[in-house]
C-alpha cells in the first residue's frame, strides 16, 4: 500500500510506535500460514466469473503506472475517513494476495523474521481499526521495473505519514507482482517490509521511476 503504510497496508508496513503496532498486527499468528493452502483458489474454475464480476475503474488499471497509483491511494487518508475498499479489491484478483514479511516484536520470537499471507479482506480487517484511529498517508519515493509481455513486477519504494508533510514514520519496500488478461492490468500479489536498522534501504532503490 504509503502501504497499506501501510499500512499495514495494503494491507503497508520502524520507528514510531504507530508503524510498530500497523506491523506487528500484521505479523500475529499463531501458525505461519502455508502458502499452499492461501493459493490454493487460483486453480478453482469458478476464478474466471469472479474476474468478470468484479467493478473497477477502467483507469486504474489501464497501466502499470495507475494501478500502481490507485494502489497507493486507496490505503492513504486521515483518521477515521472511510477508505474505498472496493476500489482496493477491485485491483487484485481474486486469488491475489498481500504478504507483509518482517521482524516479530514478541512471542519469542524476536528479531526473527515472519510472514504474514493475507487476502484482501483479511488485510482490510486488520487495518481499518488502526485507520480509524490513526491518519496513514503512504506515498512512493521511487520505483524500479521490469515487464515481459503480460506480466510486471514494480519493486516500489515507499514512505508513511500520519499526515501529509509530517515526518515519515517508515520507509520500506512494495514488491508488486502484476499480470495483464488481455483487458486490464491486476495485481496478483504485494509483498513488503519496512527498512530497518539491519537493512536499511540501498540507495538504487531511493532513485529513479
Amino acid at each position: 500500500m504509503r502501504k497499506f503504510a501501510a499500512a499495514v497496508g495494503m494491507l503497508a508496513l520502524a520507528g514510531s510506535a504507530f508503524a510498530q503496532q500497523l506491523v506487528q498486527s500484521s505479523l500475529q499468528s499463531s501458525t505461519q500460514p502455508s502458502l499452499q493452502s492461501s493459493t490454493r483458489a487460483s486453480t478453482q474454475p469458478a476464478l474466471q466469473p469472479a474476474l468478470q464480476a468484479r467493478q473497477v475503474n477502467s483507469a486504474d488499471v489501464a497501466s502499470v503506472d495507475a494501478i500502481v497509483a490507485a494502489l497507493y491511494d486507496t490505503i492513504s487518508g486521515p483518521a477515521g475517513r472511510a477508505r474505498d475498499w472496493s476500489r482496493l479489491r477491485a485491483l487484485f484478483r481474486p486469488d491475489g494476495r498481500m504478504i507483509v514479511h518482517g521482524l516479530a516484536k514478541e512471542g519469542g520470537n524476536e528479531g526473527s523474521y515472519q510472514t504474514r499471507v493475507m487476502a484482501v479482506d483479511d488485510y482490510i480487517e486488520r487495518v481499518a481499526p488502526l485507520f480509524a484511529r490513526e491518519g496513514f498517508f503512504e506515498t512512493e519515493l521511487a520505483r524500479q521495473v521490469e515487464q515481459f509481455g503480460a506480466i510486471a513486477h514494480v519493486f516500489s519504494t515507499y514512505e508513511s505519514r500520519h499526515a501529509p508533510g509530517d515526518k515519515p514514520v517508515q520507509r520500506g519496500i512494495n514488491s508488486i507482482q502484476l499480470v495483464n488478461d488481455g483487458q486490464r492490468w491486476w495485481i496478483q500479489s504485494l509483498v513488503w517490509q519496512a527498512e530497518s536498522a539491519q537493512h536499511p534501504l540501498p540507495q538504487r532503490y531511493l532513485q529513479g521511476r
